[in-house]
């Protein structure tokens, strides 16, 4: 299997800045791919999404599942940074922080950064989320994990009730809090659909008051902090959350997330401008999965499907719901790649298809009896089409024990050559299974 050198460096850029990002509707894995890519940098940074990114990462028996924290907390000495792209739960950080400490994860103290413009999410988001439920006009849940993240980018959007991590070390961060309850409280009394309890300013502030003086030693101006890191040749990893065709501006909409979860978030969520970052990894299951409402074109509602949910383990690490399953949709991926800039893929849970007769890979679609090889624009279309599958041979062969490519049977170095073939990116990366030993690298990121 053929690839393709990294880009060259360009301009006075000396150390590249990687990033990786999910080419689907997340859950890819992308954060055992940061955790094995971490060692090699010195910052990790978490630029968008919220407590809603559910990272699962296996370090020997050890599993650590992280919704908010970067998976790079995980490696001493490298400093991970929560990014102003980032809407975060100040609570969630505490428990996350208190988890890993309990259970011997060092130098959290001085390697997590927070950035002072990182809007936080408080009690009114929630009870927003409560209330609105997620829904759209058809009546199709939009896939919110009521955790209070969209309502906390929609005050973020609209400023005037909005409250960054800054804010709350300030002298009027109690007069914010009042003032904002109070417009805040007819609003939801309005909305509720059950009996709504007014939004009591004094213990919201007291709490929070509290979530600030626990976190202050983390929090900091974090893009002066990366840019002054870029411009002296650190080597920064960006961690995306969420996937590409859950990107508020160009996936599947509005059955999406908040933020721009394709590779085009990057620097505005970090404050890191691009010609600093030059290696983009895509990171795509060997299938495809989705959680919640919203067009699926390879959805398997059938035995496959659970075939497929079992062996890959599909519910959700944050919610435990049960993932939608389906065939690699290879146009769609082909769509997230190019809009990402990605450099190079990573193929994650290949094992899963161990044990297929057959496997299909969507490479074209049927919209109104024309075959298409794009992406269609449009929710109504995305629901119409249909896919055009190519058939490959499948293999008996368990793969969790395979080290190398060498090991593959062919039917499944075959299976490699066409995703990449169809993505238009080299494999530089394949997982067998959850632990650090069961990933294969090649090309670029084997050196």
């Amino acid at each position: 299997m053929a690839a393709l050198p990294a880009r060259a460096l360009q301009g006075n850029n000396a150390v590249p800045g990687t990033c990786v990002i999910g080419l689907q509707w997340g859950d890819e894995a992308k954060g055992k791919i940061v955790d094995i890519l971490t060692p090699r940098n010195d910052f990790v940074v978490r630029y968008q999404g919220g407590a809603n990114a559910g990272h699962t990462v296996k370090v020997g028996a050890e599993v650590y599942k992280l919704s908010l924290l970067p998976s790079g907390v995980l490696t001493p000495g490298v400093t991970s940074v929560i990014a102003g792209g980032v809407v975060i739960n100040p609570a969630k950080a505490i428990e996350e922080l208190d988890e890993l400490a309990s259970r011997g994860v060092q130098g959290l103290e001085r390697n997590l950064k927070i950035s002072d413009r990182a809007h936080v999410i408080l009690p009114w988001h929630f009870a927003e989320d409560r209330a609105l439920d997620g829904g759209v006009a058809d009546g199709e849940n939009i896939g919110t994990t009521q955790r209070g993240i969209g309502p906390c980018y929609r005050d973020k959007v609209g400023r005037s009730q909005a409250v960054r991590f800054g804010d709350m070390y300030r002298p009027k961060f109690r007069e914010r809090i009042e003032n904002i309850c109070a417009a805040k409280n007819p609003v939801l009394a309005a909305i509720s659909r059950e009996k709504f309890e007014p939004l009591d300013p004094a213990a919201i502030y007291k709490q929070y008051q509290a979530f600030a003086d626990r976190l202050a030693p983390h929090v900091c101006d974090t893009t002066e902090m990366l840019l002054t890191a870029a411009e002296s040749g650190k080597r920064l990893l960006f961690e995306g959350a969420q996937g590409s065709l859950l990107d508020v501006d160009h996936g599947t909409y509005p059955y999406v997330t908040s933020s721009n979860s394709s590779g085009v978030g990057i620097s505005n969520g970090s404050g890191v401008p691009a010609k600093y970052i030059n290696k983009i990894i895509g990171v795509v299951k060997a299938y495809s999965t989705r959680v919640g409402g919203g067009p699926f074109p390879t959805e398997l509602d059938n035995a496959t499907g659970q075939y497929l949910r079992d062996r890959g383990n599909e519910y959700g690490t944050v919610t435990r719901r049960p993932r939608r399953c389906g065939w690699l949709d290879a146009v769609a991926v082909r769509y997230t790649a190019r809009l990402g800039g990605v450099d190079a893929i990573a193929v994650m849970l290949l094992d899963v298809l161990s044990g297929l007769d057959e496997i299909l890979i969507c490479t074209a679609y049927e919209l109104d009896g024309q075959r298409i090889t794009h992406f269609p624009a449009h929710v109504d279309d995305q629901r119409k089409i249909k896919p055009v599958y190519e058939s490959v041979a499948g293999w008996k062969e368990d793969l969790t024990a395979c080290r190398s490519l060498t090991e593959f049977p062919d039917a499944a170095l075959k299976y490699l050559d066409r995703v990449s073939e169809l993505v238009g990116a080299p494999v530089e990366l394949v997982s067998v299974g959850p632990g650090r030993e069961q990933t294969i690298l090649t090309g670029g990121l084997a050196t």
